[in-house]
């Protein structure tokens, strides 16, 4: 029997891998002779710098960069020596657990830690780029990240723009002369879940602005400075992305990749599935393993369990979910791919005890175990 397991993190219990291994054992415990092959599991959000690192040997780089609000900050990303790809989250360096409610402010916030962290990558021999913009503080339409590549934004005096949102209305001249050449030399895919535009009524700023501290007054003058940076973009780089799915993804950041690095804009799931190498693993198994710490009408919804699922059923493989807890609503799952899934609580317990590390893990191994005692 040969078995492939990818699981997403179980949040404040197990990662990845962790998970992953628990599921092994408990494999290996109803069946000795399986083939077992434990794969990383993420879907490009928070969590997946960590799982990819942890499951494919990379190493953490730590940092300090420019935070959102302009003070340092420390940050981290992977760096996957054997294909010289580095794994980041623009959360790490510009994310809105960065700054407290009180002090969020989209007229000021900027996405330069970012253009810093893709910098050190590139320094340090990087050229291959899996890049999450999930979770962002900023409304800056990527300036600040592009200013850290070396772009320049010059307002009708020649001089600088500005940070933030307050300075999209202000650029006049964009001068790409002294960006980064290296960056010619990048591959930057970049995991994306929405498919807002940068502008109007369902793009960054009237949708997700709020969030990062964008009030009502505010809407409609961001909106046209995005505009406006974006017609001044078009005019310099003869493009025009600002009505592509997922520019307005992270405050314009999505914009801001697509126009200037000529970055794929991807779902996800579907870039780690395939960084991983799951698919490879897939042609032969017998089962596929899968799982995150709650299934529900959500990750019928096309989570990363789901997705593993599609995945698995090209190669008719049976597939089997483990969580920590599932919702009546989890059926929804079963006609997404998942054949049956499983709780993994095994008594009456407090939320504490549940997901304690320890707990979650022998939970895990031992209902893998009687599961797969029946296959």
């Amino acid at each position: 029997m040969k078995v492939v397991i990818a699981i997403d993190s179980l949040k404040g219990s197990l990662s990845s891998m962790e998970a992953g291994m628990a599921i092994k054992d408990g494999i290996l415990a109803a069946k000795p002779d399986a083939e077992v092959i434990v794969k990383p599991l993420a879907d490009g959000g928070e969590g997946t710098t960590d799982a990819l690192i942890e499951g494919m040997n990379g190493e953490r780089i730590d940092l300090t960069v420019t935070g959102p609000m302009h003070t340092p900050v420390d940050a981290y990303y992977g760096y996957l020596k054997d294909t010289n790809t580095a794994v980041m989250e623009m959360a790490s360096a510009a994310g809105i657990t960065l700054v407290p409610d009180s002090e969020k402010n989209p007229l000021l916030a900027t996405s330069y830690g970012v253009g810093e962290m893709i910098n050190d990558a590139i320094q340090r021999g990087c050229r291959n780029f899996i890049i999450g913009i999930g979770g962002s503080v900023t409304n800056d339409g990527g300036i600040g990240m592009l200013k850290a590549l070396g772009v320049r934004f010059l307002d009708e005096n020649g001089e600088d723009a500005g940070e933030g949102g307050q300075a999209l209305a202000k650029i006049a001249r964009i001068d790409v002369s002294g960006m980064n050449p290296l960056l010619k030399e990048c591959h930057i895919q970049v995991a994306c879940d929405v498919n807002n535009p940068l502008c109007g009524e369902n793009g960054s700023t009237y949708v997700y602005g709020p969030q990062k501290g964008v009030t009502e007054d505010m809407k409609k003058t961001l909106d046209e400075a995005m505009a406006h940076f974006a017609r001044v973009t078009s005019e310099t780089l003869e493009n025009d992305y600002m009505n592509t799915p997922g520019a307005g993804a992270a405050g314009g950041l999505g914009y801001a990749f697509l126009a200037y690095t000529g970055a794929a804009l991807t779902p996800g799931i579907e870039l780690i599935l395939d960084a991983v190498g799951l698919e490879e693993e897939l042609s032969g198994a017998d089962v596929v393993v899968t799982g995150e710490g709650r299934l529900d009408f959500q990750t019928a919804m096309g989570k990363a369990p789901v997705g593993v699922a599609k995945l698995a059923k090209k190669y008719n493989a049976k597939v089997i979910a483990f969580a920590g807890s599932v919702t009546k609503e989890a059926t929804a799952c079963n006609k997404e791919g998942i054949d049956a899934f499983f709780p993994i609580l095994r008594g009456v317990c407090t939320l504490a005890e549940a997901m304690d590390p320890v707990a979650a893990r022998n939970n895990m191994t031992a209902t893998v175990e009687q599961v797969f005692r029946l296959l």
